[in-house]
């Protein structure tokens, strides 16, 4: 469904560490530093980047918003809760666990703000 997703960063190095980290536990390669200093992950479905705004302004997380990360299994995501509090994250939403998901299932979250203030997610689906 989606092409990529690029979040703003004040720190681009910082929030690189911190994502290389978190998205190491989930089996992906560190990021690369464009010319630009933009930081790209890149996947065989897609995109996932860390750039400083363009207009120059500070970045901002969206109110409301939160990128979701796929966990192949929940200790999965609690290894990616860990290594993201250990690399600049703080802990948002309740303990990583699971969360009685109504019509879609039940499904064990882990929930993070990275270095820039956005909300990011750990998620596996129950069987």
């Amino acid at each position: 469904m989606f092409s990529h997703i690029m979040v703003g960063a004040n720190d681009v190095e910082q929030s690189k560490i911190f994502y290389d980290a978190i998205l190491g536990t989930l089996g992906y390669e560190p990021g690369n530093i464009d010319e630009k200093g933009r930081c790209f992950y890149f996947t065989k479905t897609g995109v996932f980047a860390l750039s400083k705004p363009i207009d120059g302004e500070t970045a901002s997380h969206g109110n409301g918003s939160t990128i979701g990360f796929a966990a192949k299994t929940p200790e999965d995501a609690d290894a990616w809760h860990a290594a993201g509090l250990a690399n600049g994250g703080t802990s948002c939403e309740d303990p990583p666990g699971v969360r009685e998901g109504g019509t879609i299932g039940n499904l064990y979250l882990a929930y993070l703000r990275d270095p820039s203030g956005n909300k990011i997610c750990a998620l596996h689906r129950m069987p």
